[in-house]
C-alpha cells in the first residue's frame, strides 16, 4: 500500500464490498482488507430472502433499513449484471408465511410500508405438507443469490480500481490524538485516513482486541452460527420463497433449493452437527414432500453478526475521529447491506441521509 486512500475498510464481506463501492462512486479512493476470502463468511452462507423474517415483530430500526434497501437492490443487480456478465440472480419471487398467529399486525405494517400481500388461498397448497394458519402471501419479494452476488460485487470493485487485500489480518491500530494514524496487518504497516471496521461477526472481538483500555464505546457484536442445507432439485419444484414458523426454503432459479436456518450459541465454531441437518432435512422433506425426490447435496454452517435486538451498528465512533463502524447485522445483512453502505456514506460525506441515523450509533441501545 503505496499511497494513502481516503477510505480503509477491514471486512470483506457484503457491507465490506457495498460499503467500499458507495465511498468509490462518491469519488473516494478505497481499500479492503479481509483476514480471509472475500466474501466467504456470513455473506456466502446465508439465503438471500431480501426481507427480514416476520419483519412486523423486528425493530423499526430493521424495518427503514430493509425498505431502503428494497429500493436500492433492482438497479444494483442490474448494473452488477450490465458491468461484470455475473448475474446475482435478483429474483422476485414472491414468499408465501404459512402462519400468522399476528396476521392483524402482519397486514398493518405491510400496508404501512406498501408491501402488497394478499391472503393465500388454498392452491399455494398443493404441492405442501403444510398447517396454514392465516397464510399471507407477498407477492413482490425477490432474493438474492448470495455466492453470485458476492462474486459479481468483487469483480466490480476489480473493475473500478479498489485495492483489495485478501489473507491480510489486521493486528494493531496506533493512535494519537483520539485519531488513528497508522495501522499494522499481517503485510505490514499502512497510513490511514479514515478507517471502518466491517468485520461482521468477527467485530466486537477486533474492538477489544485493537481498543482495550482506549475507549468507552465498543461495539456488543458476538457470533451466531446458522447451518442450512441444499437438496439438487429440478426448476419449478418450489416457485417462490416458503416461511414456516421460524424454517424455511428457498428456490434457486436453477432449481436447488435451500433449507434454513438454525440460531445456534456456539462461539466461532463453524462445524455442521448431524442434529442440525436430521432437523433442518425433516422440515424440508415433510413440508415439501417432492423433496424426497431430489437428493441432499450440501450442508454448511455461517457465523452472523449478533446484537440483542438485531439493529447494526453504523456511524462515526464517538471517541476515535477517523473510526467508523458498518457491523452488526445479524441475519439481514444482505437485506440491509445496501442501505447500511448508503447510511455510513451519507454520514460521512455529510450528506442528506435517506435513513435517519441515530437508532445505529454506538450509543444507541442495541
Amino acid at each position: 500500500m503505496t499511497t494513502t486512500p481516503d477510505i480503509t475498510i477491514i471486512g470483506g464481506g457484503i457491507i465490506g464490498m457495498l460499503t467500499a463501492r458507495e465511498f468509490f462512486n462518491a469519488g473516494a479512493t478505497v481499500t479492503i482488507i479481509d483476514k480471509n476470502q472475500l466474501g466467504q463468511e456470513s455473506s456466502w452462507a446465508g439465503g438471500g430472502i431480501l426481507l427480514p423474517l416476520y419483519p412486523w415483530r423486528q425493530a423499526d430500526a430493521i424495518t427503514r433499513l430493509a425498505l431502503q434497501s428494497l429500493v436500492l437492490y433492482p438497479p444494483l443487480a442490474a448494473q452488477l449484471l450490465a458491468d461484470t456478465g455475473l448475474d446475482p440472480e435478483w429474483t422476485p419471487c414472491g414468499m408465501l408465511v404459512t402462519k400468522n398467529p399476528d396476521v392483524d399486525r402482519a397486514v398493518d405494517w405491510c400496508t404501512a410500508n406498501n408491501i402488497l400481500c394478499s391472503a393465500a388461498g388454498a392452491d399455494f397448497f398443493n404441492d405442501l405438507n403444510a398447517e396454514p394458519y392465516h397464510p399471507l402471501w407477498l407477492p413482490d419479494i425477490a432474493q438474492a443469490r448470495n455466492p453470485r452476488l458476492i462474486k459479481s460485487l468483487k469483480q466490480d470493485l476489480i473493475n473500478k480500481g479498489v485495492s483489495l487485500y485478501e489473507q491480510c489480518e489486521l493486528t494493531a491500530v496506533n493512535i494519537d490524538k483520539q485519531r488513528i494514524t497508522t495501522i499494522d496487518t499481517t503485510s505490514g504497516r499502512s497510513a490511514v485516513n479514515e478507517l471502518i471496521i466491517a468485520g461482521g461477526a468477527w467485530t466486537g472481538g477486533l474492538f477489544q482486541k485493537l481498543f482495550r483500555g482506549l475507549i468507552g464505546e465498543q461495539p456488543k457484536i458476538a457470533p451466531v452460527k446458522g447451518q442450512m442445507l441444499l437438496f439438487d432439485a429440478e426448476p419449478d419444484t418450489l416457485r417462490f420463497m416458503l416461511l414456516d414458523g421460524e424454517q424455511y426454503l428457498i428456490p434457486r432459479r436453477d432449481g436447488k433449493i435451500l433449507a434454513g436456518s438454525t440460531v445456534e450459541q456456539d462461539d466461532f465454531n463453524k462445524t455442521t452437527t448431524s442434529t442440525a441437518k436430521d432437523r433442518l432435512s425433516t422440515f424440508a422433506l415433510n413440508l415439501l414432500p417432492a423433496l424426497n425426490n431430489y437428493p441432499l447435496v450440501k450442508h454448511w454452517a455461517g457465523l452472523r453478526p449478533g446484537t440483542d435486538q438485531g439493529i447494526p451498528y453504523i456511524g462515526r465512533h464517538p471517541e476515535i475521529s477517523n473510526l467508523s463502524i458498518n457491523a452488526g447485522h445479524f441475519r439481514n445483512g444482505l437485506v440491509m447491506a445496501p442501505a447500511s453502505a448508503q447510511l455510513l456514506a451519507d454520514i460521512m460525506l455529510n450528506r442528506a441521509a435517506a435513513v435517519t441515523p441515530e437508532p445505529y450509533q454506538l450509543s444507541s441501545p442495541h
